[in-house]
């Protein structure tokens, strides 16, 4: 791309990437058929999957896709989104309860659910390991000087990036049935990792030698920022971009778990109320204190 960008092209730039175009139909056709024979489906959720879908085409077609191989900050952006935004947006959508409701295989879905596989695959550290080792396999091997110079390597990244994303961000917010049932801390863990991940990143990115150096030497760009500068503002995104993105789900996953304790809260209060319906008195049915306070 030899055209300069400028706030014209940032508005006026568009690509067709085909793969993304066909990725998002399908699966939005798909989510919205679903939705339909599902009574009372939450507006909010299709809202929110179907914007997750318009930010692939965003970052596919729009100047983000026009200028990603020549700029190390745009596809920074693109990283980052794919990575953060994307799959939080997807997982919203809940679209996992919308196959288990809709589709004719949900009963051997709902048995792989529960299945070891499952489990050891949604364990903690191995949703650790999905969220924040993606950019490290990016930026550190020689994968990102083939997602450079060839579009089908591209496309798998780009795809891997959204599935790791919505792992995490899947058995985080558990809107959707999941294996595990870690406790919410752990979310929070994991975030707080994700954090110092994105920090050490960056740091070297910024710090190190440049990334795909022959490559953009090759492209001999007469415009913007020269080499060093361009990877110095794409490492303050994928550090700083990296943790702004992850903003939105901490709040979401405060909310979740404010939400779960009033319920769980809910739950006693009404148990208890049974108990004293009952004529008992309520540690005479609870099994820790039963024997404590034991009549004689």
């Amino acid at each position: 791309m030899n055209v300069p960008l400028s706030w014209g092209r940032v508005f006026g730039a568009w690509t067709l990437d085909v793969p993304a175009v066909v990725f998002v139909l399908v699966l939005g056709a798909c989510y919205l058929f679903a939705a339909r024979r599902v009574p009372g489906w939450p507006r909010g959720r299709t809202v929110a999957f179907l914007g997750g879908l318009a930010t692939i085409l965003l970052l596919t077609c729009s100047f983000l896709g026009v200028y990603d191989d020549v700029l190390f900050w745009v596809r920074a952006v693109q990283v980052v989104a794919l990575l953060m935004v994307t799959p939080l947006l997807l997982a919203l959508g809940a679209p996992l309860t919308l196959v288990l409701a809709t589709a004719p295989f949900a009963d051997r879905l709902r048995a792989l659910g529960r299945g070891v596989v499952a489990r050891t695959l949604t364990f903690p550290l191995v949703i650790t390991v999905l969220l924040i080792v993606p950019p490290f396999l990016i930026y550190l091997t020689p994968l990102y000087e083939l997602t450079l110079r060839h579009s089908a390597i591209d496309e798998i990244v780009r795809f891997g990036l959204v599935c790791c994303g919505f792992g995490y961000f899947w058995t985080r917010l558990r809107l959707d049935p999941t294996p595990r049932e870690d406790h919410h801390l752990v979310s929070f863990a994991i975030s707080f990792a994700e954090v110092v991940v994105d920090a050490a990143l960056g740091l070297v990115l910024w710090l190190g030698p440049l990334r795909a150096a022959d490559y953009y030497h090759a492209l001999a760009r007469a415009w913007g920022p020269d080499l060093r500068t361009d990877q110095v503002v794409g490492a303050g995104i994928l550090w700083i971009g990296g943790d702004l993105a992850g903003l939105p789900f901490v709040g979401a996953l405060f909310t979740r778990w404010m939400r779960d304790d009033d319920r769980q809260a809910e739950q006693i209060d009404r148990e208890l109320d049974e108990q004293e319906d009952t004529g008992g008195l309520w540690w005479e049915n609870d099994p820790q204190l039963a024997q404590r306070f034991k009549r004689k």
